[in-house]
């Protein structure tokens, strides 16, 4: 290789590895930082909603609580996997994986992990952003407590409204 094919080639090395490393990092030269999305795929399924499914139920039972399942096999019809992932930018990815397994159309077996956040922790894991200003929602029993009890209202006797009018006996008598 010539001296200066040579020279042209070291730039253009340099600068395809440098490429390389700034798509690695979250920020360029430490003042830049690009949007990164949060990617969420599957079906997010929750203790209550696997509580749900038991022995016996129908495949379309099992669709009306859980969803369409990500993966359907068509060389294991028998087996529905409901896969849960979500990336988010400066976080640990979450991965769920439940598999249900049938006996012909009804349900044989669950195979769920034990920590499957509640329907509440699940939406506390992917609140993003904390907002102290934000009003609590909820009164604790202390509070609850400490609240007047509340002040019952009896409504007024129902006047007439227009003339009174004396109305004859409907059979005769």
């Amino acid at each position: 290789m010539s001296p200066r094919a040579l020279a042209l080639a070291l730039p253009v090395l340099a600068g395809l590895v440098g490429c390389d490393s700034l798509q690695r990092s979250d920020s360029f030269m430490g003042v830049i930082t690009p949007y990164r999305i949060d990617i969420v795929q599957g079906n997010a399924l929750t203790k209550e909603q696997v509580a749900l499914i038991r022995p016996g139920l129908t495949k379309l039972q099992v669709r009306d609580v859980l969803g369409t399942p990500l993966l359907t096999d068509p060389f294991h019809a028998q087996r529905w996997d409901y896969l849960f992932t979500l990336r988010r930018p400066g976080t640990e990815p979450q991965r769920r994986s439940v598999v249900i397994t049938f006996e012909g159309e009804r349900v044989k077996t669950i195979e769920a992990p034990p920590d499957l956040p509640s329907e509440r922790e699940f939406v506390a894991s992917i609140g993003r952003y904390k907002d102290p200003r934000a009003p609590r929602l909820e009164l604790s029993e202390a509070e609850r407590a400490a609240l007047p009890p509340p002040r019952r209202f009896e409504a007024p006797a129902a006047e007439p409204i227009g003339p009174v009018r004396p109305y004859p006996p409907l059979e005769g008598s």
